[in-house]
C-alpha cells in the first residue's frame, strides 16, 4: 500500500505542469461578469496595505481603478498621488463616514479590493458580493465563527466569487518546496508547521510621528493599524491571524481539496510583551495611561490541527515579544524535510532528504534546493514581480486576481478557503478559554472537498 500511495505521488506530480485538471469558470452560474478590454476596479480601504495594491493595479494596462472608499483624507489623498504619478485619471473618492463604500458599490465596476480593519471584512464582502462585485479580500481572521458560514453563504446564494489575497502562498521559497511536494520528493506528508512570528510592537503602536519606535499610543491617538489592530489584543485571545502560517501549509496538503482540517487545540501564555513595551518605551512609562491597560491576548499562541488524511500542522501566533521575522515553517514528510528561519531568502532554510544525502542526518542549506526547484510561475514573472511588496508575493496576488477575471478561470484561494482559515481563530479562541479543549472544524465544503481537485499553482500563469 504504501509503495502505490508513493508511486500515485510521483505520478500525478509528474502531470502537474502538463495534462492538469483545468480549474473550472469563475463565473460558470452567472452573466452578470462582463467588461470590455479593462478590469474595473474599486477599493474598500486605502490604507497603507491598500495603497500596495492600489500601486500594483495602477501599473497595469488592463485595469481601470474607478474609485476608493476611505474615510481617512490623508489615505485618499495619498493614493491618488499614486494614480497621479502612473498617469491614471483620479478616482472617485468616498469618504462620507464609514458607510459610503455601499454607494461605491452602486457604480459599474466589475470587481473590488477591501483592505480595511478585520471587523469589516464581513459586512463589506458580502455586501459586495450581494452588489454583484468580484471581490479580493485581505487577510484576516474571523470575529465569529458564525462570520464563515455568512461568507459562504453569500457565495453560495449570489455565485460571487471571493479571492482570499494569501500573499505568503506565493512566497519564492514557499512555492519552490510546493514544487518538490508535488514531485514527490518530500514523499508522503506527515506534518506541517508555520505562524506569524512578527514583533508588530511598534505597528501597535504607533502615533505616526517616524515609521518605527514612533510611540506608545493605540486607539484613537493611534496611526493606522494602531487605531484598531491594538483592541483585538486588548478584548482577545486566540490565533488572530492564521492564514500566513496555515496557507502554504494547507497548499501542499490539498485542503478542501482532497483533505481538510478536522479540529484544533489552542493554549496560550501569558501576555507581559505589550505592557513591558509601553513601560520601556520612551514615550511611555509606568505612568503612561497605556500601561495601566491590561492585555488579554498572550504573548505566544500554539494551535494544533488535525486533518481528516491523518497529517497534523502546528501554528504559532508570536508578535508581541522582540524577535526578528521568521514565519517558522517545516514540511515534513517520509523523504524529506524542510525548515524555513528567516524570512523567505533562498539560503534561510535548512533541507535534508536522507536517501539523496547518504542517511549522512545533516542538514544542507536550501539555497541550492530552492534555486534548482524554483516554481514555473516565478521563473515567469520574476521580472515583474521584482519591487513589489514583500520580496514580490504581492505582485502574484493581485495578477493572479486580474487575470482570473479575465479568462473567467476559479480562484486558485476561494470562499470555502476562506472560511476554514478563518475560522481557526474564533475556534482557537473557544479552545483556549476551555483550557486547550480541542474542538471541530467545520466541513465549510459540506463533502466537496473529497472531489475538489488542486488548482494552486498548477500552472506558471497564475
Amino acid at each position: 500500500m504504501e509503495n502505490s500511495r508513493r508511486s500515485f505521488i510521483k505520478t500525478t506530480a509528474l502531470a502537474t505542469f502538463g495534462a492538469l485538471v483545468l480549474p473550472h469558470s469563475l463565473f460558470a452560474y452567472s452573466e452578470n461578469f462582463k467588461f470590455d478590454k479593462k478590469v474595473r476596479v474599486g477599493f474598500i480601504g486605502v490604507g497603507l496595505r491598500g495603497q500596495e495594491h492600489v500601486k500594483l493595479l495602477a501599473k497595469r494596462d488592463d485595469v481601470e481603478i474607478v474609485a476608493f472608499a476611505d474615510p481617512s483624507k490623508i489615505m485618499l489623498a495619498a493614493s491618488q498621488k499614486i494614480l497621479q504619478s502612473n498617469n491614471k485619471p483620479a478616482a472617485k473618492e468616498f469618504s462620507n463616514g464609514d458607510y459610503d463604500y455601499r454607494n461605491l458599490l452602486k457604480l459599474n465596476i466589475d470587481a473590488v479590493v477591501i483592505a480595511t480593519p478585520w471587523e469589516w471584512h464581513l459586512t463589506q464582502g458580502v455586501e459586495a458580493m450581494k452588489a454583484k462585485k468580484i471581490v479580493g479580500m485581505e487577510v484576516s481572521g474571523a470575529i465569529k465563527l458564525e462570520d464563515c458560514w455568512e461568507f459562504v453563504k453569500a457565495y453560495e446564494e449570489t455565485k460571487v466569487p471571493i479571492f482570499m489575497m494569501e500573499n505568503v502562498c506565493y512566497r519564492r521559497d514557499i512555492m519552490a518546496v510546493l514544487n518538490m511536494v508535488r514531485k514527490g520528493m518530500f514523499g508522503e506528508l506527515v506534518h506541517g508547521r508555520g505562524g506569524y512570528q512578527h514583533d508588530l510592537r511598534a505597528v501597535l503602536f504607533n502615533d505616526g510621528v517616524t515609521p518605527y519606535n514612533s510611540g506608545v499610543e493605540f486607539g484613537e491617538k493611534g496611526f493606522s493599524e494602531a487605531k484598531w489592530r491594538t483592541e483585538h489584543y486588548v478584548k482577545r485571545n486566540g490565533e488572530l491571524y492564521p492564514t500566513h502560517g496555515v496557507g502554504p501549509i494547507a497548499m501542499m496538503m490539498d485542503i478542501n481539496r482532497g483533505n481538510r482540517l478536522t479540529r484544533l487545540s489552542s493554549f496560550s501564555s501569558k501576555s507581559v510583551g505589550l505592557h513591558q513595551y509601553i513601560v520601556e518605551h520612551p514615550k511611555g512609562g509606568e505612568n503612561h495611561p497605556n500601561a495601566k491597560v491590561k492585555f488579554n491576548q498572550g504573548d505566544i499562541v500554539t494551535t494544533q490541527i488535525a486533518c481528516a488524511n491523518g497529517e497534523t500542522i502546528l501554528l504559532t501566533h508570536d508578535t508581541s515579544l522582540q524577535r526578528p521575522y521568521d514565519l517558522g515553517f517545516r514540511v515534513q514528510g517520509t523523504d524529506g524535510l524542510w525548515q524555513d528561519f528567516g524570512s523567505g531568502g533562498a539560503d534561510q532554510g535548512h533541507i535534508y532528504f536522507e536517501k539523496t544525502m547518504n542517511h549522512t542526518h545533516k542538514w544542507d542549506n536550501s539555497e541550492k534546493w530552492i534555486k534548482e526547484y524554483d516554481h514555473p510561475m516565478w521563473k515567469k514573472f520574476e521580472s515583474k514581480a521584482s519591487g513589489a511588496g514583500h520580496g514580490g508575493m504581492d505582485f502574484f496576488v493581485m495578477n493572479t486576481f486580474i487575470e482570473c477575471i479575465k479568462r473567467n478561470i476559479e480562484f486558485p484561494m476561494d470562499v470555502y478557503d476562506l472560511a476554514t482559515w478563518y475560522a481557526i481563530t474564533p475556534l482557537s479562541e473557544q479552545s483556549i478559554a476551555k483550557g486547550g479543549q480541542v474542538v471541530e472544524i467545520p466541513d465549510f465544503t459540506k463533502g466537496q472537498w473529497k472531489s475538489r481537485k488542486p488548482i494552486f499553482g498548477m500552472t506558471d500563469e497564475f
